[in-house]
C-alpha cells in the first residue's frame, strides 16, 4: 500500500501531472525576469564574494562553510548515480535539460537563500537557524504551511535522502569489492555518528575541508578523460543537443523522457527550489553583512554542482558510449564507464568518489533536519536524541533497500517540499525584489553594503529582530 501511495503521488508530481516540471521551469523563469537575469548579469560577483568569506562568529558559521555545507548536501548521489539514472532513462538529451534547470535554478536558489538569511532566528544555543518554515511563518504568517514544510523536510532530509546516499555507497562497494551492504551500512552509521554529534558547526568544519578536496579531485579526473577523448567530444555535445529535442533517429519518443528525467535528476542534484539550501544560507554570518550576499553564495553552489560536477559525470559516461537503456541504472553505470576509460581501477575510483560524495551528503542532510527542530520546540537534548535515532535507522534501511524503492521515496519527499517552497517564494516576490534592489544599488554605488532594518519594505518581520 505504501508503494502505491508513493507511486500515485509521484505520478502527479513528476508523471502525467507534471506539476513540478511546470513549477520549476516557471519559477526559474519568473525570478530570472524579476531579478534582471542576476545569474548572468552578476555572474562574476558571486565568485568575488568568496574573498574574505571564511570569518565566523559565535552565532553563525562562515559564508565559505555555508557554501561547503550546502555543497556537501548537493554533491552526492545525484552527481554520480543521478546522472547515470537520467541518461539510462532519458538518453543524452537529459543532460541538456539538467543544464537548463540549473541555469534557471540559479535564480531560484538566489531568491530562496535571500529569504533564508533574512528571516533567520537564534536557537536555544544562540546559533542561527532558518529555512522555508521560518520565512513562511514570519513572512507569510502561515504557520500551518510552515509546519507542513517542516514535516516534509523531516521525512526527506532527516530520513529518506540519507537512505538514498547510503544505498548508493553500499551498492558501489558491493560492485567493486562484494562488501555486504549490511556491514557497509553499519560503518556509515558509526562514522556519521562521530560527525553529527558536533551539530551544525561540526558538520560545517567537516564540509569545508572535505568538499573542496573531493570536488577538485573529481573534476581533474574528468578533465583528463575529456582530454584523452577530445576528438569525440564534439559528437557527444551534438548528441546531447539533438537528443534533448528528439532530433536523433528514432529519438522523438525520447523527448518526454529526456525532459522529465533531466529536470527530475537535476533538481535532486542541485536542490534549487526545494527549500533545502536556505537552511545553510540562514546559518551563515554573511560577508558583506547583507542578506542578499548569501543569495550569491548559494547561486554559486548550483553552478558548481550541476554545470561542473554533473557535467563531468555526463562526459565520463557518454564518452564511454553510455546511452538510454530503458532500465534504471545507477552507480554501476558510472563505474562501468570509468572502468572503460582507465581500466580495472575505474570501479575503485568511482567507489571512493561516491563514498566521499554521498557520505558528505549523509551528514549535511542531518543538519537540515536538525534546523527544523526549533519549529517544534524540539531543539533540546531529548528532541535531538529522537531525531538522531530515526536518522541512523533510515541509513541502515537504505543501505539494503531496492534501488527503485529508495529513489521513488526520495522523489516524493523532494517533490512535496518543492511544491510548498515554490508557492512560498513566489508569494514573497515583493520582499525578494525589494531587498535585492537595495543590494544592487549599494553595490553599484560602491559604498557601505550593510543592510539595516527599514532599508526596504519586507513582508512580516523577523521574530528575533536580527535584521
Amino acid at each position: 500500500m505504501i508503494n502505491d501511495i508513493v507511486s500515485a503521488v509521484n505520478n502527479v508530481l513528476w508523471g502525467d501531472g507534471q506539476v513540478l516540471i511546470v513549477m520549476l521551469l516557471g519559477c526559474g523563469l519568473w525570478f530570472t525576469w524579476k531579478l534582471g537575469a542576476v545569474q548572468l548579469r552578476h555572474f562574476t560577483h558571486m565568485f568575488s564574494l568568496m574573498k574574505g568569506s571564511t570569518s565566523t562568529t559565535k552565532e553563525g558559521i562562515s559564508s565559505f562553510q555555508a557554501l561547503c555545507t550546502s555543497l556537501s548536501a548537493r554533491v552526492g548521489t545525484g552527481n554520480l548515480a543521478g546522472v547515470a539514472v537520467a541518461i539510462s532513462l532519458g538518453g543524452a538529451g537529459a543532460i541538456f535539460w539538467m543544464w537548463v534547470i540549473a541555469f534557471l535554478g540559479m535564480a531560484t536558489g538566489f531568491a530562496e537563500s535571500v529569504l533564508g538569511q533574512l528571516y533567520k532566528v537564534k536557537d536555544e544555543n544562540g546559533e542561527y537557524r532558518g529555512g522555508p518554515a521560518y520565512y513562511i511563518k514570519q513572512g507569510l504568517n502561515k504557520t500551518w504551511l510552515a509546519v507542513a514544510f517542516s514535516l516534509c523536510l523531516f521525512f526527506g532530509y532527516g530520513f529518506v535522502f540519507s537512505a538514498v546516499q547510503a544505498n548508493t555507497i553500499t551498492d558501489a562497494l558491493n560492485n567493486a569489492y562484494s562488501f555486504n551492504p549490511l556491514y557497509s551500512g553499519l560503518v556509515i552509521i558509526a562514522l556519521a555518528s562521530l560527525i553529527v554529534v558536533g551539530g551544525l558547526r561540526g558538520i560545517a568544519r567537516f564540509a569545508e575541508w572535505i568538499v573542496p578536496f573531493m570536488a577538485i579531485g573529481y573534476v581533474i579526473a574528468a578533465l583528463l578523460i575529456v582530454a584523452f577523448n577530445i576528438t569525440e567530444l564534439p559528437a557527444v555535445l551534438m548528441s546531447i543537443v539533438k537528443s534533448a529535442f528528439g532530433l536523433q533517429e528514432a529519438g522523438a519518443g525520447m523527448l518526454g523522457a529526456a525532459v522529465k528525467n533531466g529536470i527530475q535528476r537535476g533538481l535532486y542534484s542541485n536542490e534549487a527550489g526545494s527549500g533545502s539550501v536556505p537552511h545553510a544560507a540562514a546559518s551563515a554570518a554573511p560577508t558583506p553583512n547583507h542578506p542578499v550576499s548569501q543569495g550569491y553564495i548559494q547561486m554559486l553552489g548550483v553552478f558548481v554542482d550541476t554545470m561542473i560536477l554533473c557535467t563531468a559525470t555526463a562526459f565520463i559516461i557518454l564518452l564511454a558510449g553510455g546511452e538510454a537503456t530503458g532500465q534504471m541504472e545507477g552507480i554501476g553505470m558510472t563505474q562501468a564507464a570509468m572502468t572503460k576509460h582507465i581500466g580495472m581501477g575505474g570501479e575503485d575510483f568511482v567507489a571512493a568518489a561516491i563514498c566521499l560524495f554521498s557520505f558528505t551528503s549523509v551528514v549535511a542532510n542531518y543538519a537540515y533536519g536538525e534546523s527544523n527542530l526549533h519549529m517544534f520546540k524540539l531543539d533540546n537534548k531529548p528532541g535531538r536524541i529522537a531525531y538522531t535515532a530515526g536518522y541512523l535507522v533510515m541509513i541502515l534501511w537504505g543501505s539494503q533497500a531496492a534501488l527503485p524503492t529508495v529513489w521513488a521515496m526520495a522523489d516524493m519527499a523532494l517533490g512535496l517540499m518543492t511544491v510548498i517552497n515554490i508557492i512560498a517564494i513566489v508569494w514573497m516576490t515583493p520582499t525578494i525584489v525589494s531587498i535585492s534592489k537595495d543590494y544592487f544599488a549599494k553595490h553599484d554605488r560602491g559604498g557601505d553594503m550593510e543592510y539595516k532594518t527599514g532599508d526596504c519594505e519586507i513582508q512580516g518581520k523577523s521574530e528575533d529582530g536580527i535584521w
